[in-house]
């Protein structure tokens, strides 16, 4: 992998997109945190009228070969996207024009712009025409070492701005009342945001491309947002997720293209990097989705799963003590199928709460008596809170309590204890077990 980094050919590629990449993602937390992800989709599209001028105001001072070409482009770019926002803001707050309304107006008002301008230079500026074309779909192999320096220099710049202002920015995404009510001026950290999200935007569209730079600017955010509820370390996660899905993405597109051209050598395929770099990141935000610790997918099947096997465990203990201590598995078949109600045994009995007679028939131990009174305990208890205090007949809150049974934690079972003033009975005259059991 080091020749990524130390070959001529492949160093540009690899260093200028990971920079790129993490840059947007370190603003992409700002914009996603002040859910303005939309607005990204809109200014991304706003620079390419600035794309096609840039190169137009470019090509009469420097050759249409120099790579500072890119640094006009790249302000034009910044000059039409800013205006796009001004455009957006007037809008929303003069014109009272709904949010998604004015942006999908402005999106479509200066793509369409730049579309015109690309038509026409397609017929008087060949040469500029197809290098504007390596900003709408990006082209990072056409980046050299001067893009280096120059992305470093951006990536500086707004990694500066975020430390300079972090309690500033944290109290304006995270609170903008508070923001108002303590003084804070908020006119110049918004302009602030405007300003690096533009610049977030204006970097990307040299790797990845103008339709696709929103997606770069989002998706690391997304997935840090997913594992991390830490502003500081959501900047930190969601940047090197950027830098890393740049460099995944850039490997990938080589590689590929070497294995597709030596199988299909007559039809030259080659995969691009922007759109692998996008489809890196988009992979990397499903994991982070699935594998979240508090949302996802995967963590709440687990989760569930785990929750379920503690229910039928506890119901099983229940129903072993209010047969006398001692049942046979065949006695147990309402809790589950012959596979989960041996699987349950063995699991009670790793845990010391049942021990095995043969012949399919197991008895409580000592530790398991305890625990199957302190389940009724919990059952009871809440049988008789939902009958004083809520008032529901007796004969409904059974179901209420053989699911509430298992979520009771032991402060809420003192709660209710100190509630129902050491209760001895149960809504149905049963007794209660006392509350020194475990």
């Amino acid at each position: 992998m080091m020749h990524y980094f130390t070959d001529p050919l492949l160093r540009a590629p690899t260093i200028a997109s990971m920079l790129i990449c993490l840059t947007t993602a370190l603003i992409g937390v700002l914009v996603f945190l002040r859910k303005e992800s939309l607005l990204g989709e809109s200014l991304s599209h706003a620079t390419y009228p600035g794309v096609g001028l840039g190169l137009l105001f470019s090509s009469l001072f420097i050759s249409s070969e120099s790579s500072f070409m890119s640094v006009f482009v790249l302000l034009f770019a910044g000059v039409t996207s800013l205006f796009a926002l001004f455009c957006i803001r007037v809008l929303q707050k003069r014109l009272r024009v709904p949010a998604d309304a004015s942006l999908g107006l402005v999106l479509a008002l200066f793509f369409g712009i730049g579309v015109t301008i690309a038509s026409r230079m397609q017929f008087t500026h060949t040469t500029l025409y197809r290098q504007g074309q390596l900003y709408l779909y990006g082209q990072t192999a056409t980046m050299t070492d001067e893009h280096i320096l120059i992305y470093a220099v951006l990536l500086l710049v707004v990694a500066l701005t975020v430390f300079l202002f972090y309690k500033e920015l944290l109290t304006l995404t995270m609170d903008p009342q508070f923001a108002d009510t303590i003084g804070m001026k908020t006119s110049l950290l918004n302009g602030i945001v405007a300003f690096l999200t533009v610049g977030a935007i204006i970097i990307g569209i040299r790797s990845v491309g103008v339709v696709l730079v929103s997606a770069m600017l989002i998706a690391p955010a997304a997935s840090a947002r997913a594992l991390t509820q830490s502003f500081k370390q959501m900047l930190l996660i969601a940047s090197l997720l950027g830098a890393l899905a740049a460099l995944i993405g850039t490997i990938l597109s080589l590689e590929l293209s070497y294995t597709l051209y030596a199988l299909f050598p007559e039809e030259k395929p080659s995969i691009p990097a922007g759109p692998m770099i996008v489809l890196v990141s988009g992979g990397i935000s499903l994991l982070c989705f699935a594998f979240s610790p508090t949302t996802g997918l995967v963590t709440r099947a687990i989760r569930s799963f785990k929750f379920r096997t503690k229910r039928r465990e506890e119901n099983c203990l229940k129903a072993i003590w209010k047969k006398g201590g001692t049942v046979k598995t065949s006695d147990l078949i309402d809790f589950g199928t012959h596979r989960q109600i041996f699987r349950v045994m063995r699991l009670l009995k790793r845990e010391g709460w049942v021990k095995p007679l043969g012949h399919g028939e197991y008895k409580l131990t000592s530790d398991g008596t305890k625990r199957a009174k302190h389940i009724v305990r919990l059952h009871r208890l809440w049988e008789l809170y939902l009958v004083e205090y809520l008032g529901i007949g007796k004969e409904r809150v059974h179901c209420s309590a053989a699911e509430i049974e298992h979520i009771l934690t032991p402060d809420v079972e003192r709660q209710l204890n100190t509630l129902l003033h050491n209760p001895k009975l149960d809504p149905h005259h049963q007794p209660i077990p006392s509350g020194d059991l475990l």
